[in-house]
């Protein structure tokens, strides 16, 4: 089984998501066989078209919904990715259970997080000591503490032009 089920219609409420606001959510991975279809209908020329996400979104949109996930968009992507032998797709995943639902919320895409800047998850007590520079970027005759003196700078493949007084 490709999908853990397939059914038709949205289950849960309508979201109301602009293409803008599906782009604050990061893609990830999801495996095939978690994720129920809304759509019990599918198109062969879109399965075997090349450039069916030229004008959308690259990455599937799935939606979290009392623990559940529903794939709402990208099913002709993920068939793709089953007949590659390929039991996961990246997709941008809504999770309603998190969000405030009720009538006087904020909009969701208010509510999403701006994810442009990911921060970097890092111990606390790791001291990052700087790093010598590298050879190339020291001027020929400074040797760097710890640098390599017999190296010469990475050539960039230009010469300097022939000069009159010069033939050579």
């Amino acid at each position: 089984m490709i999908f853990k089920g397939v059914r038709e219609g949205k289950p849960y409420p309508d979201h109301k998501l602009s293409t803008r606001g599906w782009a604050k959510i990061p893609p990830r991975q999801l495996r095939l066989d978690q994720l129920t279809t809304l759509t019990k209908v599918l198109a062969l020329d879109k399965l075997l078209s090349e450039d069916s996400t030229f004008y959308g979104d690259l990455f599937a949109h799935v939606v979290r919904w009392e623990g559940e996930l529903y794939l709402e968009d990208g099913l002709h992507r993920a068939v793709r990715s089953a007949l590659r032998n390929r039991n996961i797709i990246h997709a941008r995943t809504l999770d309603l259970d998190s969000l405030d639902l009720s009538e006087g919320a904020k909009p969701l895409e208010e509510q999403l997080d701006v994810t442009a800047e990911i921060p970097t998850r890092r111990a606390p007590d790791v001291v990052e000591t700087p790093r010598p520079p590298h050879p190339s970027s020291v001027p020929p005759g400074n040797v760097p503490p710890g640098g390599r003196a017999h190296r010469r700078p990475r050539s960039t493949g230009w010469t300097s032009p022939t000069r009159p007084d010069r033939p050579w």
